[in-house]
């Protein structure tokens, strides 16, 4: 008994030690506060600055609490922003390039429909003065401005073949040119050597497809066009029934240039220099009717310039207005009228191109034949005869002769509307 008696008496003290430490270290268990680490909802500044230390525990544990949180969410949520700002710079950029690119679209258009503009401006203004080149050639062959010249009345099957054999047709492409000597016809016989494939070049072995790298002496070679003069040999009977077929349904083109200029031209071209040819059969002729040359003509051309003896401008308008010339019909092809080589009164043609304007005109006639993709018209040197010459030339011919001699080309300044050289007629 003495034993449970000292047991009992233990366990009580014990209790009682217990209850007493309970009571002594109250403050710092913080009593039975289920929610340890909760701050109140509404703290006043007084009792955040007196509060005792269970607050100062809450406090700190609270701040090592957030402290842990934040290198855990702050770049988590830097990078997410980041990456937000960038992508929308990004599509701010592309809206920006987008809109740029349709502004540059849209200029791009505008440029192209005001060149569009441009062009079908320039390609009616074209077809304007077409028309009122035609209805020149339509007015003067109608007897209409009452100009007068030998065959404007006849019709086309009147004319003799050989008069035909400036009509150059090319079957292929269904054209037809009318070449005029001293108004670009190298060229313009190049581009139809072309577009027949008539000439082979050497190099290739096959067809020239380059108007300019067609060598212009092989151009007058009459063996490489197929001319209308020739179709009796061709066609026989059927020949004068075809040229009136091509007629209808061919396009029909020539280059022309006023009248004196191209007399100029051609004097400068066969008898300012040496030229064998010509001087054979026409320049002699000019100093033996005109120059009074003693002790005779040398018998070359090379002879007689180096002697000093060549035909003057003056003596080749004088064997141009000489009756006995014009009964002898041989006019050369280089200043016969264009109405005795082209007889436009009996040919109706679609384009009437001028050498005053040749570039245009070529560029317009190539679109109208749908072969400007195929060629290109030779860029090569234009003749250096200028209009501005005309005065200089004619100073020495009389006045009489100059009046004459406009009569024998009336016909083309009128029909192909050159105005009349007053200032050369008059003065």
């Amino acid at each position: 008994m003495g034993t449970w008696r000292g047991l009992r008496v233990a366990f009580i003290l014990g209790s009682l030690f217990m209850i007493l430490l309970i009571i002594v270290y109250w403050d710092d268990v913080g009593g039975f506060n289920l929610y340890p680490l909760q701050e109140p909802k509404h703290k006043s500044p007084h009792l955040q600055t007196t509060a005792g230390p269970s607050h100062s525990t809450y406090t700190s544990r609270a701040q090592t609490s957030s402290s842990s949180a934040v290198p855990t969410t702050a770049p988590s949520t830097t990078l997410v922003l980041e990456e937000t700002g960038g992508a929308a710079e990004a599509h701010t950029e592309e809206e920006e390039e987008g809109k740029e690119k349709q502004l540059q679209r849209k200029e791009e258009t505008r440029e192209e429909e005001e060149e569009e503009e441009k062009e079908r401006s320039r390609n009616a203004e074209e077809d304007r003065e077409q028309e009122a080149r035609k209805q020149r050639i339509v007015d003067v062959c109608s007897g209409k401005d009452a100009v007068e010249f030998p065959g404007r009345t006849r019709a086309f099957e009147q004319i003799p073949n050989r008069e035909l054999d400036h009509l150059i047709v090319d079957d292929t492409h269904q054209i037809i040119y009318c070449y005029v000597p001293k108004v670009a016809c190298t060229n313009w016989k190049r581009v139809m050597v072309v577009l027949s494939q008539s000439l082979i070049s050497p190099s290739s072995g096959k067809p020239y497809t380059d108007p300019e790298a067609v060598p212009p002496d092989l151009v007058h070679n009459s063996s490489l066009h197929l001319t209308f003069a020739k179709f009796w040999r061709h066609y026989g009977s059927l020949s004068r029934h075809l040229m009136a077929l091509k007629l209808q349904h061919y396009t029909k083109f020539l280059f022309v240039r006023d009248p004196f200029v191209r007399l100029i031209s051609a004097f400068r071209n066969k008898f300012g220099r040496p030229n064998e040819d010509f001087y054979k059969q026409f320049g002699s002729v000019m100093l033996r009717r005109y120059a009074n040359v003693s002790g005779g003509l040398p018998e070359t051309a090379a002879e007689a310039f180096a002697a000093g003896i060549k035909p003057t401008f003056q003596q080749f308008i004088t064997y141009l207005l000489d009756a006995e010339t014009e009964r002898e019909s041989i006019f050369n092809e280089h200043w016969r009228q264009v109405y005795r080589l082209c007889h436009p009164c009996q040919v109706k043609y679609d384009f009437i191109g001028r050498l005053e304007t040749l570039e245009t005109d070529a560029e317009h006639l190539l679109k109208l034949l749908e072969v400007d993709q195929l060629l290109r018209f030779p860029s090569g040197a234009r003749n250096r005869t200028a209009a501005s010459w005309e005065r200089d030339w004619f100073a020495q011919i009389p006045i009489t002769m100059r009046r004459e001699l406009y009569k024998l080309y009336q016909p083309d300044f009128e029909m192909f509307g050159y105005p009349k050289p007053d200032s050369t007629l008059h003065q």
